[in-house]
């Protein structure tokens, strides 16, 4: 910019001012993608997102990822662990859901993401999807094949009712199997029945009375209600609890129009608790009633032999009545006595036999007797003893001799025997053997041992023998 004065009494001076040039700043590219993640977490922090779901994938850490797509854009998207096992449905591709999260940026790849908090189909519900998912899928696995279905047994002794122990489920059970079978016992086990608790509670009973070995089947009962309700009877955790039960299943859970995964899966579907109790005593129960109805025609039939009887003694005079059944009380009382007869003939002959058996055995213990075998023990022991007491002493006494000739032996070989004789032993005071002159000097101490004992001794002088050694030899030192 130029300034020119409005009087220019003076040279005329042009002025130009450069503005400073701005100051660049240099972004870190790490930097820059925190500041965008933080713009966009802050721009977008809680939105619903719409779309189909498509590339996913469940990664070993539990974590979910995929794409949400619809026709013109995609948007990658994590459901993490903690979140993804609160689904009640499985994610796959194909689906159409609503998800609700926040947007982010993946700083490691700069790229745009959802992170979803939650998760729900469009169209049909969560609960209704994962249960249509999750029988599909065990379907395919062979679950609901009638060849691995068992027959219930036609006169159990104990069944194991898995339920509530308040509602009216257990109640109208023991109602219904007092009053067809009484003598069917029921153990009842506890459970939750809704709840995140209960497919837990509901497998570890189903283990739990396989392992007693109390009960011949197992009844999985409940009320019904809706498909929350229901809920824990459609996880596949019970599922698979039910297959691998070692007894059969019968599956009781809510109404008629009700059917849940249980119901697939259990050996026996009945419509409702009442109609499994009814189902688990019908072989007792028509016994019960072919029962009655034998003993209804076994009354009327002996109804009409009395009656038949009683007209066939109607035309029989009295007296000869009274003859026939005197000779027939007779009769009987001789058979009676005859069968008395043979009965004491058999006692008598079971009693001898069973007095020789008796006998016999008496015979044979005698014959084991632990004292006589004893004795006989003791005595081959005492005579064992005997032999050995004289084998040492004859031992000790060769042992004895043969040490008293190596002890006259020794003797006559030591050198305190010659001492006896009168020499002596001379040591220096090194403990050496003196055996010549030259090995002492004046003055030293010397030792000496005779036979009775020792003395030290100092020597004044000595003198060398001029006779020669016994092997012919002059002394050492004589000329």
């Amino acid at each position: 910019m130029a300034v020119t004065p409005r009087e220019p009494t003076a040279p005329q001076l042009d002025l130009v001012f450069e503005e400073p040039a701005p100051m660049r700043r240099i972004w870190p590219v790490r930097e820059l993608v925190a500041r965008m993640r933080e713009l966009v977490e802050q721009a977008c922090g809680d939105l619903w997102v719409e779309g189909e779901i498509s590339n996913c994938r469940a990664a070993p850490s539990g974590h979910l990822y995929f794409t949400l797509k619809d026709a013109e854009a995609q948007l990658p998207a994590v459901l993490f662990r903690r979140q993804a096992m609160l689904l009640r449905f499985r994610p796959e591709d194909g689906l159409h859901v609503l998800v609700r999260g926040r947007a982010s940026v993946y700083e490691q790849r700069g790229q745009l993401q959802l992170v979803a908090e939650t998760m729900e189909p469009v169209g049909a519900g969560s609960l209704q999807l994962a249960f249509e998912q999750l029988r599909e899928r065990l379907k395919g696995e062979g679950l609901f094949d009638a060849g691995r279905k068992r027959p219930l047994p036609a006169f159990p002794r104990a069944v194991g009712i898995v339920t509530s122990p308040t509602g009216a489920v257990i109640r109208d059970f023991l109602h219904i199997v007092g009053r067809r079978h009484s003598g069917l016992n029921v153990l009842l086990f506890p459970v939750a029945v809704q709840g995140e608790a209960a497919p837990a509670e509901i497998e570890a009973a189903i283990v739990a009375l396989n392992n007693t070995r109390l009960v011949d089947l197992i009844v999985l009962a409940r009320g019904g209600g809706s498909l929350e309700d229901l809920a824990a009877f459609n996880s596949e955790r019970v599922a698979r609890g039910i297959a691998s039960s070692g007894l059969p299943v019968v599956s009781a859970v809510g109404h008629e129009t009700d059917f849940t995964i249980a119901d697939f899966v259990a050996d026996l579907r009945a419509p409702t608790p009442s109609a499994a109790a009814e189902l688990i005593t019908e072989a007792q129960h028509k016994i019960a009633e072919h029962l009655a109805a034998q003993m209804h025609r076994l009354e009327r039939a002996v109804r009409f032999q009395f009656l038949h009887a009683r007209q066939c003694l109607a035309r029989v005079p009295i007296g000869r009545a009274e003859s026939r059944v005197t000779a027939a009380i007779y009769r009987l009382d001789q058979r009676l006595d005859d069968v008395a007869q043979r009965l004491d003939d058999a006692l008598l002959a079971t009693l001898r036999v069973g007095q020789k058996r008796i006998a016999e055995l008496g015979a044979a213990v005698l014959h084991q007797d632990p004292r006589r075998r004893l004795a006989h023990t003791l005595q081959h022991l005492a005579d064992g003893r005997a032999r050995l007491n004289r084998s040492v002493e004859r031992l000790i006494e060769s042992y004895a001799s043969k040490l008293a000739a190596h002890d006259a032996r020794l003797r006559s070989l030591s050198p305190l025997a010659v001492l006896d004789r009168g020499y002596a032993l001379v040591f220096a005071a090194d403990g050496a053997v003196v055996r010549s002159t030259s090995q002492i000097a004046l003055g030293d101490q010397l030792t000496t041992r005779v036979a009775d004992g020792a003395f030290a001794s100092r020597v004044e002088s000595k003198e060398k023998s001029r006779t020669r050694s016994a092997s012919g030899r002059r002394p050492r030192g004589s000329s």
